[in-house]
């Protein structure tokens, strides 16, 4: 498990860097305190009050491309239901201190996530997922 990375994953390296191509700035992998929840989105833009996660689709249990552990499934079903209960308290917490959540799968094309990004941060509406897949809105 120690090759998993937490931060500067291959989708999220690539997203940053379009991003950053656009002009956009950003921080990345910055600690967010929200009272007793501790939040550390993938790409953070501080003045909008934008937090963007590339969710994995095997951690995170994307409907297209998550599958039921096989192995060991007393150990992973309880480990991927906690990512996801993790997932939905973060989001709620992130919004309730007046932050917008982008949620992007690691599978959604550079196009597709670079234009949520871009129309959140543009003034256009929320892009949040629920983990029962991608919400564009």
């Amino acid at each position: 498990m120690r090759a998993n990375r937490r931060s500067d994953t291959k989708p999220e390296v690539v997203l940053r860097r379009e991003l950053h191509r656009l002009g956009y700035r950003y921080r990345k992998d910055l600690r967010l305190d929200l009272g007793s929840a501790k939040v550390r989105p993938d790409i953070v833009f501080t003045a909008r009050k934008v937090a963007v996660f590339v969710d994995g689709c095997f951690w995170h249990v994307c409907p297209d491309h998550g599958r039921e552990p096989t192995t060991n499934e007393w150990y992973w079903a309880p480990k991927l239901r906690r990512t996801i209960e993790r997932d939905r308290a973060t989001n709620e917490a992130l919004t309730a201190a007046g932050w917008q959540v982008i949620r992007l799968w690691e599978h959604e094309s550079l196009d597709s996530a670079v234009a949520a990004v871009t129309r959140v941060l543009d003034g256009g509406s929320e892009h949040v997922s629920d983990h029962m897949g991608l919400q564009q809105g």
